[in-house]
């Protein structure tokens, strides 16, 4: 019986194998952070100014509810110049921000010294983040999408911790040129969280803008 050789073993001996394989993980690693400077240099342009350009009052989804929420360590994803972080604060909650942004997180210190409050922060890449496990009692993400890190909530919160969440629905494209994979589909947040308890949830066209919100519980 006639053996036949791998073609690729032939054309690449091992050490010129291995050479092509290290390559090429420099070659990705280098498109992922010329990326990753090319995103936070966008969002700390847009933050380089005066004005808090989301405003400085929570969403009103987080107000309505306050009280359901634990009280603890809170984790304030995509953070921004953090309105709802330094909102929670002034509550009484433990606020860790994150954000690409540093332009943004100093805009979030410079707010809560002026509500006369403290929050941490952390410059993290969140689309290459891994979250701490059963570490929060509250997470925070609102207009923020990235559907992977959705996955990671169940992990990093603690037993009988809520995640409140709220961001562009698909119905908003009937109003801007959104990215429409940066939306949500229909129900697409009860779906992702049908092992969590749903507390409150809405999904809300007011003819300007689409968006749903849900308020969920760790089982």
């Amino acid at each position: 019986m006639t053996a036949h050789k791998d073609p690729f073993k032939i054309l690449f001996p091992k050490g010129v194998s291995i050479l092509l394989g290290l390559l090429l993980f420099l070659l990705l690693t280098s498109v992922h952070a010329l990326a990753h400077e090319k995103d936070k240099s966008r969002w700390d342009s847009k933050y380089d100014t005066e004005t808090y350009i989301f405003g400085i009052t929570p969403i009103p989804f987080l107000i309505e509810n306050l009280k359901l929420l634990p009280k603890g360590k809170t984790l304030d994803l995509a953070m921004g110049e953090g309105r709802h972080g330094v909102y929670l604060a002034t509550k009484g909650f433990d606020v860790l921000g994150l954000d690409i942004s540093q332009k943004g997180l100093q805009k979030a210190h410079k707010l809560a010294e002026s509500q006369n409050t403290t929050i941490q922060t952390r410059v993290v890449d969140l689309e290459n983040h891994t979250l701490e496990k059963n570490s929060y009692d509250l997470i925070v993400c609102t207009y923020y999408m990235q559907r992977d890190l959705f996955l990671q909530f169940k992990d990093a919160l603690k037993p009988g911790g809520m995640a409140l969440i709220e961001t562009y629905n698909i119905d908003h494209l009937k109003y801007s040129k959104f990215n429409p994979k940066w939306v949500l589909q229909s129900n697409e947040l009860l779906e992702t969280f049908k092992d969590f308890k749903i507390i409150r949830y809405q999904a809300v066209d007011n003819g300007k803008i689409a968006y749903s919100s849900i308020l969920i519980q760790k089982l």
